[in-house]
C-alpha cells in the first residue's frame, strides 16, 4: 500500500511519517508549524473528511492542521518530539546556506567545480585535508575545509568561518612570487564539491556538507621540506643546498612581508618542494594582513618549537615573529633534525620565554651562517633583521669551501668536533 504525505511550510520543518493498517491509523509527527496531509493517494477505502486540532494533542505541538479521513484513530501517544530542535536547526541551516549561495555575487577567484576532480588524500593538517587532483587538466592540490556538521554550528560560527575563509583567499589570490605556491582558485560554501568516498558507493564519491569549501593551488611533487630533511637525516645536506633552501624561504617571506602579510606559522612542514628542489611557501591557514597597530595581533598562533617568545607569552607581535621562526628553520635545515624533540609544550614555552632557550648550533657550522640564526631568533623582536636584509646576508655567504653538517658516519661520537668542514 502506498502512503504519501504532502507538505506545505515556510521556514519551519514539518516532517511527517504515516503508517496505517486495518482499523487504526498511527502518526509519528516530527516538527512544528502548520501543514496538511492528503490521503487521496492512499487506500481508496478511506473516505470522507475530518479535522483534528493539535491543541488537543501534546502541548509541545504548535500551529493547526487538517487531516482528511473517516472514523480515523489518531495515536497521540506515538508523537515523537525528541529530536525536534536538531531537525529544525539542520533544515534552517541548509536553507540558509543555499539562500546565501544563490544571492551572493560570484567572486573573481571562484572556480568552476565541474572542472575539479579530487582523487586521493595527500595530507591531513590543522586546517583541513589536502587532496591531489586535477583542475581543467592541470595537476593541483586541493585543501578541503568543513565548517562544521550541518545543524551543530550556529549561524554566528558559520558567518565567522566564511569571513575568515574569504580573508585567506583574498590574501592568497593576489600573490605572485616564485617562492610562494601559486593560487588557482577556491570554492566557498557549496555542497557540490565531490571528494573520494570512505565507503564503497556507485560512483565512489561523496558530497560534502553545505558548509564545505576548498582552496586549489599548484601541485608540487617534491613533498614538504620536513619530509626532505627527514630523508637526509643521516647523511645531511651539502652547504650549498642548505643556502639554496634558506634563500628560497627568505625570498618568499620577504615578498610576503612586502605585501603586509604575516604568515604566522613558518615551519618546514609548510614549505613545499618541486621536482627541482625549489622551495615554495604554502599553507596560509593562519596568515593575516599585518595590523597597523601591533597590539591588534595577539594570541598563540603557530607551532611549538617555531613560535617567537612574544607569541608564546601572549604579547602583541608583528612580522618579526616570522623572522624568529625562520631562524629555527635555518637550524633545522642545516642539522636535518628537530628542535627540542624531548621537551613538552609547557617546558619549551617557559624556557624560550624566560630562559632564552634556543637550539644548540653545531661547532662545525660556519659563523657566517650561525650569526644569521642568532640574529633571527633574538629575544628582542626589534633587534631581528628584516627578511630583505636576511636575503642579502645569505647571498653573501661563500659555499665553495663547503661548511655543511658533518654526517654522523664520518665523525664517530660528537660530530661537532670534527676538524674538517662538511660538504
Amino acid at each position: 500500500m502506498d502512503s504519501r504525505t504532502s507538505e506545505n511550510f515556510e521556514g519551519d520543518i514539518v516532517s511527517k511519517q504515516v503508517d496505517h493498517q486495518e482499523g487504526d491509523m498511527k502518526f509519528n509527527i516530527k516538527g512544528t508549524g502548520t501543514g496538511s496531509i492528503s490521503f487521496k493517494d492512499m487506500d481508496p477505502k478511506i473516505k470522507g473528511t475530518g479535522s483534528i486540532s493539535n491543541k488537543q494533542m501534546d502541548p509541545k505541538i504548535k500551529g493547526t492542521g487538517n487531516i482528511s479521513s473517516k472514523e480515523m484513530i489518531f495515536r497521540a501517544d506515538k508523537i515523537d518530539l525528541k529530536n525536534i530542535d536538531i531537525q529544525l536547526e539542520k533544515h534552517l541551516s541548509r536553507v540558509w546556506s543555499k539562500n546565501i549561495e544563490r544571492t551572493r555575487p560570484k567572486e573573481e577567484w571562484e572556480i568552476d567545480l565541474s572542472k575539479l576532480d579530487i582523487r586521493y588524500v595527500v595530507a591531513r593538517g590543522t586546517y583541513g585535508i589536502v587532496y591531489r587532483g586535477t583542475y581543467d587538466e592541470r595537476d593541483v592540490a586541493v585543501k578541503v575545509l568543513d565548517w562544521g556538521e550541518d545543524g551543530y554550528a550556529t549561524a554566528n560560527d558559520t558567518y565567522a568561518a566564511r569571513e575568515s575563509f574569504q580573508k585567506e583567499v583574498a590574501v592568497w589570490h593576489k600573490l605572485d612570487h616564485p617562492n610562494v605556491t601559486k593560487f588557482i582558485g577556491a570554492s566557498m560554501g557549496t555542497s557540490d564539491i565531490k571528494i573520494p568516498s570512505k565507503s564503497s558507493s556507485s560512483d565512489g564519491l561523496d558530497s560534502n556538507p553545505a558548509r564545505a569549501c576548498c582552496v586549489v593551488v599548484e601541485y608540487l611533487a617534491g613533498g614538504t621540506l620536513k619530509q626532505y630533511l627527514i630523508r637526509n637525516r643521516q647523511k645531511k645536506l651539502a652547504f650549498k643546498v642548505v643556502i639554496q633552501l634558506a634563500l628560497d624561504l627568505a625570498r618568499g617571506l620577504s615578498y610576503l612581508h612586502s605585501q603586509k602579510i604575516v604568515h604566522r606559522d613558518v615551519k618546514t612542514e609548510n614549505m613545499l618542494l618541486d621536482i627541482r628542489r625549489n622551495l615554495k611557501i604554502a599553507d596560509f591557514g593562519v596568515a593575516r594582513v599585518e595590523a597597523q597597530n601591533p597590539r591588534d595581533m595577539t594570541g598563540e598562533t603557530g607551532t611549538l618549537g617555531y613560535m617567537a617568545p612574544e607569541v608564546l607569552d601572549g604579547k602583541p607581535y608583528n612580522r618579526r615573529c616570522d623572522v624568529y621562526s625562520f631562524g629555527i628553520c635555518l637550524w633545522e635545515v642545516y642539522c636535518c633534525d628537530m628542535p627540542y624533540p624531548d621537551l613538552s609544550f609547557a617546558d619549551v614555552s617557559s624556557a624560550v620565554v624566560r630562559q632564552n632557550l634556543r637550539p644548540e648550533i653545531p661547532r662545525c657550522c660556519p659563523s657566517s651562517f650561525s650569526n644569521i640564526m642568532r640574529k633571527c631568533w633574538d629575544a628582542n623582536a626589534d633587534k631581528r633583521p628584516e627578511m630583505g636584509e636576511v636575503v642579502r646576508m645569505l647571498e653573501a655567504i661563500d659555499t665553495s669551501k663547503g661548511g655543511g653538517m658533518i654526517p654522523e658516519d664520518r665523525s664517530p661520537g660528537c660530530f661537532c668536533f670534527a676538524p674538517t668542514r662538511g660538504p
